[in-house]
């Protein structure tokens, strides 16, 4: 499984140096195997208190991830 820790600390570091805003919390699901090409997608929430959807992929086995997409959160959307 991704160390979903190592996985939100790594991305919370990569958003901010990326948009020079202050990430307050990234959330990242714990129960992703390891699986080169597999993606998933971490919630990033600023201290402002908007959030975006970052999606990463796994890269490699050794779980190293890319971060391939970052847009704003989707809310409301039931469809």
């Amino acid at each position: 499984m991704i160390d979903s820790a190592k996985a939100e600390a790594a991305l919370e570091q990569n958003v901010e140096q990326a948009t020079n805003r202050k990430v307050s919390s990234v959330d990242c699901p714990s129960d992703v195997e390891v699986k080169a090409g597999a993606t998933f997608d971490c919630t990033v929430s600023y201290a402002g208190g908007e959030r975006e959807v970052a999606t990463l992929e796994i890269r490699n086995s050794d779980a190293d991830v890319s971060v391939t997409n970052l847009q704003p959160e989707r809310t409301g959307e039931h469809e």
